[in-house]
């Protein structure tokens, strides 16, 4: 990360929007006679309406966006350890969705926390309401996505697979070029209206302790993860922890998985228990699909915002439907500083009913600390990836085996293979491998697996090989990656 910038980060950016506004919102609530006041929270109010809802008309395309494309990627590369991965991915962001609720129900009742305070003052109604309806509901567009993206995986509709990530970079452009530079705007004028009615002085100590809550919850669901994957794989989780270190710290000052997954690649290497082939494969997986801590994190301050802003938190029954949808969300999420909650604003408006003030907190305080949940995401990996190994070797799948063969017969056929390259290596100098770099799947060997395992059999540690990808964003990480 280049020094400086943090200054040109979303969460410094948050910082200064919720600053400048309360510093404003307080100027106007000391100067509240003044008629120029009036006039600039009339300015006030109606901008943060017409942000509003130009980022409500953005939520639809970023579930479709994201979603379906996600979805047929699942199809076109079906295999039985894909869909294992995914599954304990889900799981686990499911889980620790759950796990925060809990929390939620027994913490949030004694954070005294007022709901309603005497004394506010009331905001003045917008100059204009410019309305820009949605192109369809939120749950129409999650249902769409899901459907959408079945189809094409069963049909092979490799044109409508295509279309759909070509309109997922279109959506992520729009998000990366219009959604997160207004976001401190829309942050800043949602804090001075705060600020304004005098509510936001009462709560800020009730939001210092929940992101206290928070990062413990972060560090017992990872005890948590750990302990379930060293039970099941029967080896030591902690050989696996102490690896984790500079991932943890890489993961806090880039505050991206994606910007950390060549050193997630390093330490998850030097970790003795997990097999290096569900390393290969695991890592760069899950760096995109599983979310835990971020998803934790959400949980638990939707729930405290719903307290503080509306009075309760949410049923148990909604809390669970928010909780299961979210999981989903969480794996087809943008890879942006808070893609989780961006994603998933369609959730919080439509299931939670949350209204722009409290989605503007939501953005605010998950943004924030963002980097935790992201270290918490990356850490969680090393677990998942432990899960792996032991699923391997309870289904004895041979190291080096790909990851598509399943029966015996076949891996039996592949090793014989390689037996006889490994025999005859003094005899041919053998071509380097073509390996794919995807973004979203780590790396793909396209041609040379028989090769691949006879170097590691042979413990050769350097490999010719030709690397080719497709894309400007992946070319991006590539060569974030071969500078590790």
């Amino acid at each position: 990360m280049k020094k400086g910038s943090i200054f040109h980060s979303l969460p410094f950016k948050l910082l200064v929007g919720v600053i400048a506004g309360v510093v404003f919102g307080l100027l106007f609530s000391a100067t509240d006679s003044n008629r120029f006041t009036g006039a600039a929270l009339n300015i006030v109010v109606t901008l943060k309406y017409v942000i509003n809802q130009i980022i409500n008309f953005i939520i639809p395309l970023i579930i479709i966006a994201f979603i379906a494309p996600s979805i047929t990627q699942l199809g076109k590369n079906a295999s039985k350890l894909l869909l294992i991965a995914v599954s304990i991915a889900y799981a686990s962001s499911v889980g620790a969705a759950f796990f925060s609720t809990a929390a939620g129900y027994v913490l949030i009742p004694h954070l005294s926390i007022s709901p309603t305070v005497d004394g506010l003052k009331s905001i003045p109604d917008a100059v204009f309401e410019l309305s820009i309806p949605q192109i369809m509901p939120v749950m129409s567009a999650l249902v769409f996505s899901v459907m959408i993206g079945l189809a094409a995986a069963w049909t092979k509709a490799e044109l409508i697979s295509n279309i759909l990530i070509e309109f997922q970079k279109i959506v992520l452009a729009i998000v990366t070029r219009i959604m997160i530079p207004i976001l401190p705007l829309f942050i800043g004028l949602t804090f001075c209206t705060l600020s304004y009615e005098g509510s936001i002085t009462k709560q800020a100590p009730v939001f210092l302790k929940i992101i206290i809550i928070v990062l413990l919850g972060h560090y017992i669901w990872m005890a948590l993860l750990y302990t379930i994957a060293g039970i099941y794989s029967k080896k030591n989780p902690l050989d696996v922890i102490k690896c984790y270190g500079p991932a943890y710290l890489t993961a806090i000052g880039t505050m991206s998985s994606a910007a950390t997954l060549a050193v997630a690649l390093q330490c998850a290497g030097k970790a003795k228990p997990l097999r290096k082939d569900m390393v290969s494969f695991g890592i760069p997986l899950f760096s995109n699909i599983h979310l835990c801590g971020s998803v934790l994190t959400e949980v638990f301050f939707c729930m405290t915002v719903s307290k503080i802003l509306y009075g309760s938190v949410p049923t148990v029954g909604t809390m669970v439907l928010f909780c299961v949808l979210l999981g989903i969300f969480a794996i087809g999420a943008p890879g942006v500083p808070g893609g989780t909650v961006m994603a998933s604003l369609g959730l919080i408006t439509s299931v939670l009913g949350f209204g722009d003030t409290g989605t503007a907190l939501m953005l605010t305080i998950f943004a924030l600390q963002d980097s935790f949940g992201t270290a918490c995401n990356v850490t969680g990996d090393g677990a998942l990836t432990l899960i792996l190994t032991g699923y391997a070797e309870r289904h004895n799948i041979k190291e080096g085996a790909p990851e598509y063969l399943s029966k015996k017969d076949d891996m039996d056929y592949f090793f014989s293979i390689v037996d006889e390259m490994v025999e005859s290596t003094a005899y041919w100098n053998p071509p380097p491998l073509i390996i794919e770099f995807r973004s979203d799947n780590g790396f793909y060997v396209c041609d040379g697996r028989h090769r691949l395992e006879m170097f590691r059999q042979k413990n050769v540690k350097v490999i010719p090989a030709i690397v080719w990808t497709t894309g400007k964003d992946d070319y991006e990480k590539l060569k974030e990656i071969i500078k590790c």
